[in-house]
């Protein structure tokens, strides 16, 4: 099994990466939250991998944290779950936010990503609770409270991206009402604009 690769990287075209490695190029399918932090072409890179065979196909997948690979296997244990939808989960929620809405059983978070029904977002929901909680104890992933997940609900709701919400959530002190909360968060975010 291929558990990690380490070569240059020839080729980027998402999903896809080529990774040169001592003159073999392999060919690795990477979610875009790999894709946007990977190097510039020529440059060095490690991925983690999780190698796949099927009757018709050997599947190569990288990913450059292992939350991210913890995740997606997590993912593809899941009945009706396959590696195309794990990696537009993990596409589309960082493993912060994916465990974050697991623990909150989260439907409306999980159907805004491509190719996620409501069916699917709520078995999902069942059989990754508890499953991912080594990303919520993992270094650096600050608990959203009640007031903030509200905030950010209606900023989403707004039409901000998760990304922008999430930033202008952080810039609010973790005490702010949700009223509050929403014209901070709306008044830093018109700035960025």
């Amino acid at each position: 099994m291929i558990a990690r690769l380490t070569g240059l990287l020839a080729e980027k075209s998402p999903p896809y990466v080529l990774v040169d490695v001592a003159g073999v190029g392999y060919e690795v399918q990477v979610p875009m939250s790999t894709f946007y932090n990977l190097p510039d072409l020529g440059g060095k890179v490690t991925l983690l991998t999780q190698f796949i065979v099927r009757e018709d196909a050997q599947l190569l997948y990288g990913f450059l944290t292992v939350g991210e690979r913890a995740s997606f296997r997590e993912l593809i244990k899941i009945t009706g779950v396959g590696p195309r939808i794990a990696l537009a989960l993990l596409s589309g929620l960082s493993t912060a936010e994916l465990a974050q809405a697991v623990s909150a059983q989260e439907v409306s978070r999980l159907i805004k990503v491509p190719g996620i029904g409501k069916k699917t977002a709520e078995r999902l929901l069942l059989e990754l609770k508890g499953k991912l909680a080594p990303v919520l104890s993992a270094p650096g992933f600050v608990a959203v409270s009640d007031n903030q997940s509200d905030i950010l609900q209606a900023l989403i709701a707004l039409g901000y991206s998760d990304k922008e919400a999430q930033a202008a959530l952080k810039l609010l002190p973790p005490d702010a009402s949700v009223s509050d909360g929403i014209k901070q968060a709306l008044k830093s975010l018109s700035t960025v604009r």
